[in-house]
């Protein structure tokens, strides 16, 4: 795992701006328990691509994860919109039910 971690972060290093890798990255961490590096990595990534609508469901699990409720209704509704917006139907059914379970 921590071969992984270091080779993902590597190419990051090289490539920032691929928000698939930063993607990798952050669900490798949040495995690790690394929570908050995970929730910095998906944050990036929907400043850089705010139509990224996974990261919005993972960022909220990460949220519900280090306790922060409130934060994680708010992702998960900032990426209801995004699924409105991109026309995913299946991203926005899995965000909706987080939000209903919260």
């Amino acid at each position: 795992m921590a071969d992984r971690l270091e080779a993902l972060k590597t190419m990051v290093g090289q490539n920032p701006s691929d928000c698939r890798i930063r993607f990798m990255l952050a669900k490798d961490l949040g495995n690790a328990g690394k929570l908050e590096d995970a929730l910095r990595e998906y944050e990036t990534i929907l400043k850089a691509d705010p139509d990224y609508v996974a990261a919005y469901y993972h960022g909220g699990q990460t949220l519900e994860q280090l306790g922060r409720t409130d934060e994680a209704r708010a992702i998960y509704q900032s990426g209801i919109e995004a699924c409105t917006r991109t026309g995913d139907a299946h991203t926005r059914s899995e965000l909706e039910e987080a939000v209903a379970a919260l």
